[in-house]
C-alpha cells in the first residue's frame, strides 16, 4: 500500500467520525461551544475543511476552494477570508455558526475530496521535497501532508468529545 493510500484512509475515518457526530446533534447543539476554550462541532468541521483546503491548495499551487468555489459567500461569516482560524479566540470561534447543516458537511466533503485527488496524483518521490524553509528543520511535502491529516483526525475526535459535553452522549 502506498503511503498516500494510507493517508486517504485516515481522512475517510475522520470524515465518518465528523458526520456521525454531526448527525447526532441538532444545528443549535452543533453550533454550541460548551466552554470558552472548547470549540463547537461546527467550528471543528469548518476549521478542518479550511485547513485541508488551504494546505493542499498551497501544495498544488491553486486557489483555495474557500474563494474559488464560493464557500466564503455561502458561509457569509463575520470573519475575514484570510482569518487564521487556528488562532481564533473564543469570540472569533463563536462566529462560526451555520443554519444550513448541509453547508458544513458539503465544504468538509469538498475539502476531503480535493485532498484525496491531490494524494492520488502525487508522485511519492516528491514527498521529501522541501516546501517551506521558514522552519527549522525545513518542512517537507510529507510533513505538511501529515500535519494536515493529523489535524483532521485530531479534530474529528475533539468533535466526539464536544458532542458528549453538549448532549451527554
Amino acid at each position: 500500500m502506498k503511503s498516500t493510500q494510507l493517508a486517504m484512509e485516515i481522512l475517510d475515518r475522520a470524515q465518518e467520525r465528523f458526520e456521525d457526530t454531526f448527525e447526532q446533534m441538532t444545528t443549535e447543539e452543533a453550533n454550541k461551544m460548551p466552554a470558552p476554550l472548547i470549540k463547537s462541532v461546527t467550528w471543528l468541521m469548518w476549521h478542518t475543511a479550511r485547513e485541508l483546503d488551504l494546505q493542499i491548495s498551497a501544495l498544488n499551487g491553486t486557489e483555495a476552494l474557500w474563494t474559488s468555489a464560493g464557500w466564503t459567500e455561502k458561509f457569509a461569516l463575520d470573519l475575514p477570508d484570510d482569518t487564521e482560524d487556528y488562532r481564533h479566540s473564543p469570540e472569533e470561534a463563536a462566529k462560526v455558526v451555520v443554519t444550513d447543516r448541509q453547508l458544513v458537511l458539503e465544504y468538509l466533503s469538498a475539502s476531503i475530496d480535493f485532498t484525496k485527488k491531490y494524494l492520488e496524483q502525487l508522485d511519492e518521490s516528491s514527498l521529501t521535497d522541501v516546501i517551506d524553509t521558514n522552519w527549522t528543520p525545513p518542512v517537507t511535502r510529507q510533513a505538511r501532508i501529515v500535519s494536515a491529516i493529523d489535524d483532521a483526525a485530531m479534530h474529528s475526535g475533539q468533535a466526539v468529545y464536544t458532542r458528549r459535553l453538549v448532549i451527554g452522549k
